[in-house]
């Protein structure tokens, strides 16, 4: 999915929902368990009740290589079904926040892109770049495909390194200032904490026209209003994820219905948010 297209679908659905596939199978209901594979029957319900209201689904990797073999299969299930029933329907993000020296993001990157030797074919993945640019580039080599650096996250530590300054940039601003020689607006976004929202009139300043990925808003306490008051731009360039709030709004065999109510209500939001004039 290029920009042109994910802009297209942003404004088209009047939405900006990236929901976040943070699966746990101790979390589900526990009704699903019966199933040969209740961490994809519980993904497909919930992509299936919202995939109206949202532009972007986003598995995060760990809830499903902490499961194995068995967890690797539900995340490649998930991936196929989405590019199967919604092709160009929705943007995926395999969060993996990989990041090593050359050969090994090579590899990296075929697990996300390479549909023939993984299995998998997302369209965009999250990209720590502390080893610099030569365990970023691999990653670009896909066209058509998307990076997500991460720059500035919510996490208490992120200031352990994060906010580090020099005599003219913190560490997190000089990231954006070097990685956006490695692509362009077109082929890479960056990570920004929803609870760092004030900070993203500073981010503007760096990078005024590529799309930010804001996860945070929801049970991390971050504000959509905060985050569209300093990131929303005249072509939207947000991608807001919420996980929690919406695939675990309720526990029993209602459990879609509620993450669909959770996601309308959001996507009510976005709506008025991407009316106003900026």
């Amino acid at each position: 999915m290029n920009r042109t297209a994910l802009i297209n679908l942003i404004y088209s659905k009047k939405s900006f929902l990236c929901i976040g596939l943070d699966t746990d199978l101790a979390k589900i209901p526990p009704h699903l368990l019966k199933f040969d594979d209740p961490v994809f029957e519980f993904n497909k319900a919930i992509i299936d009740a919202t995939h109206e209201l949202a532009v972007a689904y986003k598995p995060n990797f760990a809830f499903y290589e902490s499961n194995g073999t068995r967890g690797w299969n539900s995340l490649t299930k998930t991936i196929q079904y989405i590019n199967t029933a919604y092709p160009e329907k929705l943007f995926t993000i395999a969060d993996a926040k990989r990041g090593d020296i050359g050969n090994t993001s090579q590899q990296y990157a075929r697990a996300m892109f390479d549909e023939a030797s993984s299995g998998m074919s997302f369209d965009a993945v999250t990209v720590a770049p502390y080893m610099g640019e030569d365990s970023v580039k691999p990653f670009l080599a896909y066209p058509g495909k998307w990076i997500i650096v991460l720059a500035l996250t919510s996490n208490k530590g992120a200031a352990d390194f994060q906010f580090f300054a020099n005599d003219n940039h913190r560490l997190f601003e000089q990231v954006l200032i070097k990685s956006r020689q490695w692509g362009t607006k077109e082929n890479m976004m960056y990570v920004v904490g929803a609870t760092q929202a004030v900070m993203l009139s500073d981010i503007r300043k760096v990078i005024p026209d590529h799309f930010l990925l804001i996860p945070g808003v929801g049970a991390q306490g971050g504000s959509l209003d905060e985050v569209a008051k300093y990131g929303l731009t005249h072509e939207c360039g947000l991608i807001v994820n919420s996980s929690r709030n919406i695939i675990y709004a309720s526990n029993g065999a209602d459990f879609a219905e509620k993450a669909r109510e959770e996601a309308m209500k959001m996507q009510q939001e976005m709506a008025k948010l991407l009316a106003t004039p900026r």
